[in-house]
């Protein structure tokens, strides 16, 4: 455990599996109160559990972030139990594969809804408090689906586009009361989704596009929005960060060119 964070409470949504535990759990042995919310009651109090039991000081609750009152009731409780949040982590999401022929309106619609209108509800609703504080720091989630155009992402890459756009205009319009608003853009991360859906053959495609060859671990991705989180990103403001193994970086890659 140390103290970085010792005077801070965070809320991290989408934080019952994946990266957004290990973010909470980052938060958590760096010193933060942190605010665990997701739409999977159960599993998140389990995280919750993990983390208090290490020691660290940690709550739960269930919210769909699409909805504005549930999202109100959920900065209402952190406040109750922690104080006003400090730092918003907006991991929460959704996604999508499906050729862009075959995608149906509906399903533009729920990347939108979930993706795009709940991250703006997050953000504003916890802005309100940072403003009466005197800053925070807002962190959201793209994709290097919102950065490259991904096969079959049609849908959830302009979900994910749009955050890229709304974390700049979030960071300009809220830098006057000291918030910071930056987003981080993970590639193929080691989660318990990928290794169900992603076959050999998709595996083996990325690590041939990735320099790294590897997909990456949640912690990593987590170390970065911890990072943004804090002090040392002071001066760091509407950046969105990859973090994908040099995936957006590399063009053509020919061995022995």
């Amino acid at each position: 455990m140390t103290t970085q964070f010792s005077d801070k409470t965070a809320i991290v949504t989408g934080s019952a599996t994946g990266i957004g535990a290990a973010i909470a759990h980052r938060l958590a042995a760096a010193g933060a109160s942190v605010m665990l919310a997701d739409k999977h009651e159960e599993a998140v109090h389990a995280v919750c559990a993990e983390i208090t039991a290490a020691g660290g000081r940690a709550a739960a609750c269930r919210v769909d972030i699409r909805i504005p009152e549930e999202v109100q009731a959920m900065l209402d409780y952190s406040r109750d139990t922690f104080g006003p949040a400090n730092i918003l982590i907006n991991n929460a999401g959704l996604g999508s594969q499906k050729h862009f022929l075959e995608t149906p309106l509906t399903t533009l619609q729920q990347m939108l809804e979930v993706n795009v209108v709940g991250t703006f509800l997050c953000a504003q609703a916890a802005a309100h408090d940072m403003i009466e504080m005197g800053g925070g720091r807002i962190v959201n989630f793209s994709s290097h689906s919102g950065l490259l155009g991904s096969s079959g992402r049609a849908a959830y890459a302009a979900s994910k586009g749009g955050i890229i756009a709304m974390t700049r205009a979030m960071a300009v319009d809220l830098a006057q009361y000291n918030i910071t608003v930056n987003a981080v853009a993970p590639g193929p991360i080691d989660v318990q989704r990928n290794r169900d859906q992603h076959s050999d053959e998709r595996r083996d495609a990325w690590h041939r596009a990735i320099p790294l060859g590897r997909y990456g671990e949640p912690d990593e991705v987590a170390a970065v929005a911890v990072f943004l989180a804090s002090e040392d990103a002071s001066y760091v403001n509407g950046q969105t960060i990859s973090v994908d193994g040099g995936f957006t970086a590399a063009g053509l890659r020919v061995k022995q060119l």
